[in-house]
Parts: structure tokens; C-alpha cells; sequence
């Protein structure tokens, strides 16, 4: 029996499911809201006392920080260097200034602000020091951090392996999905792909066992600015929103933390360049939607797709 537990964390919808008949399993899946809780509060961005916070109006100071924040602080310089710098998480002033300044749940879709602005590329991390002996964090003066999709991967990461004690897991942080290994009858778990053009009709059925999927898209969070609509994917090289023909990418890897990091690179690139960025490694497999409907996945994509052949 697989027992599930939703809730909302980290403004996304938050789904954890253990395939275990044991007792033990529903109270410890009541416990994964707590754990997320205990994060977005070390993580968020949008909460004014939450450590990434302090750590973002500290910039120019050496801060101590926990071991989550540092935890976390390496999977996004790893991040950055498997991406050649596309996924970095010194997005926040780039965010701000296309008008990403609040949490999306009270991000006005009519956003005031300037739709053409200048910016400069984003630093990267290596400007960012980091003291292993005092657990201390520097940051530039003119740098922030968001830490976005990769907190989200990172949790979905922790909270699977917690749960994999008990039982099959998977958790899914809002489009992130960390999954231990087949259910427990040897069955692959069935992962739907939202449909950005209609929420009522996926775009197909993924079968997955032990992996990491996630799904990058430019379709939900977005909001105007002077009648220009803008997206929270930032293109480091432009400062800007990625201008892109790819709506969503869909890309499933050994882990969570390693397909976040492909979608994104793939959708900023675009679908030529990404598909052939996504086939060149052999531990991923991808799909790309496109503005005219297309889709472009990798050799390997295919196989995850269930059949009613």
C-alpha cells in the first residue's frame, strides 16, 4: 500500500508517497511538511529572518552559517560548474530587477516596472569565499543569492532518503522528484508530465525506478512588466530572462539535484543546443516542449514512457 501525504511548502505543491503496509509510515510521512518547514526558514529568500536572508544583507561580512545553508551552498557551486556557469544561484538582483521581488503567490501579474533595463552577466561563485575551518560565508558586495530549484532538488533529495528507511519513496518539491527505487511489488512509479498548453491532457506517462526528474518551464512562473511578459529562468550571460524557443524541459538523471541542473541548462540554451547538450551525456534523458507545440527528446527519452501497445 502506498500511503501519500500533500502539503505546500516552499510556494510549490509538495507530494510525499511511501510504499510501505507498515503503521510506522504515516507518522513519519506526517513529519515531511515539518522537515520542509524547518528548511524554507533556513532557505527562503522571501522570508526576511531566514538565514539566506541575513546571509544576502550581511554581503562584504564572513557569516557562520549551518550546515543546511552549507550543505546546500555546495550542491549550487556543483550546480554551477556541471552547467558551465548557466545554473548558478547568483540570480537574486537579476530576479528583482525583472520584478520577481515577492513570493509568486503575491507577485502581481501586472508588475510596474521597466520591460527593457540594463543589466550585466551574473558573477559566479568563485567570487563568493567560503571558509571550510569556520563554516563562514562572504559574499560580494553586489552579490545575492537565490537558491530557487536547487533548495527544492536538495530537499526532495533529503526527504527520499529519510523515508527510504521505511520503505519506497518519492518525493516530489514542486516538479523535483527524488524517487529511492522501484515500488515495492518491483513496479516502476508513474510520473505524469504537465502539459504547459492544457492542464488537462499530460504530455505523457513516465515509468521511473531509482532517479532524479525534474521539469524546468517558463509557463508558470511569469508576470508582465509594461506589457512584456517576463520569467523567472535567468540567463547569467544577459543578466536577463532566458530568450528561448523551449516552453518546459523535462529531464530525468541519477539524482534530482543533477536534473534540475540539465532542465534548466537545456530550456536557457534552447532546444537545438539542449538537445544536444542532454544527448551528449549518457546518464540523462530529456524532453523539450517548444512554443509551437513540438517535442524533442532525447534517444533514450522513450524508453520511460509507458505504452498501451
Amino acid at each position: 500500500m502506498i500511503y501519500k501525504h500533500e502539503f505546500r511548502a516552499m510556494g510549490c505543491q509538495m507530494l510525499a508517497a511511501l510504499d510501505n503496509p507498515s503503521p510506522r509510515s504515516q507518522p513519519r510521512l506526517a513529519q515531511v511538511p515539518e522537515w520542509f518547514e524547518a528548511w524554507e526558514q533556513c532557505l527562503s529568500r522571501f522570508r526576511s529572518d531566514s538565514e539566506l536572508s541575513l546571509l544576502n544583507q550581511s554581503a562584504g561580512i564572513p557569516v557562520p552559517v549551518s550546515q543546511t545553508l552549507w550543505d546546500v551552498l555546495q550542491v549550487a557551486l556543483e550546480a554551477e560548474e556541471r552547467s558551465g556557469g548557466l545554473v548558478t544561484p547568483t540570480v537574486l538582483h537579476a530576479l528583482v530587477q525583472a520584478g520577481y521581488d515577492r513570493s509568486f503567490e503575491t507577485l502581481s501579474q501586472a508588475q510596474i516596472g521597466l520591460a527593457d533595463y540594463e543589466v550585466a552577466p551574473l558573477a559566479s561563485m568563485a567570487l563568493i569565499k567560503l571558509d571550510p575551518s569556520s563554516h563562514s560565508i562572504r559574499l560580494p558586495l553586489d552579490v545575492g543569492l537565490d537558491l530557487g530549484g536547487v533548495a527544492k532538488g536538495w530537499a526532495a533529495q533529503r526527504a527520499m532518503h529519510r523515508l527510504r528507511a521505511y520503505g519506497p519513496a518519492l518525493v516530489d518539491a514542486g516538479g523535483d522528484i527524488a524517487i529511492s527505487g522501484l515500488q515495492a511489488d518491483g513496479h516502476p512509479w508513474p510520473v505524469s508530465i504537465a502539459n504547459p498548453f492544457d492542464p488537462d491532457a499530460d504530455l505523457g506517462l513516465l515509468m521511473l525506478g531509482k532517479c532524479g526528474v525534474a521539469t524546468s518551464g517558463r509557463d508558470y512562473r511569469r508576470w508582465r512588466q509594461n506589457g512584456a511578459w517576463q520569467h523567472h529562468i535567468i540567463d547569467p550571460r544577459s543578466g536577463k530572462p532566458a530568450q528561448t524557443d523551449v516552453v518546459s524541459a523535462t529531464v530525468i538523471a541519477p539524482t534530482v539535484m543533477e536534473a534540475e541542473v540539465a532542465a534548466k541548462v537545456s530550456l536557457i540554451i534552447g532546444s537545438q543546443a539542449g538537445l544536444s547538450w542532454l544527448s551528449d551525456d549518457p546518464s540523462l534523458a530529456g524532453m523539450l516542449l517548444l512554443e509551437n507545440g513540438e517535442q524533442l527528446c532525447t534517444p533514450g527519452f522513450e524508453r520511460y514512457l509507458w505504452s498501451q501497445a
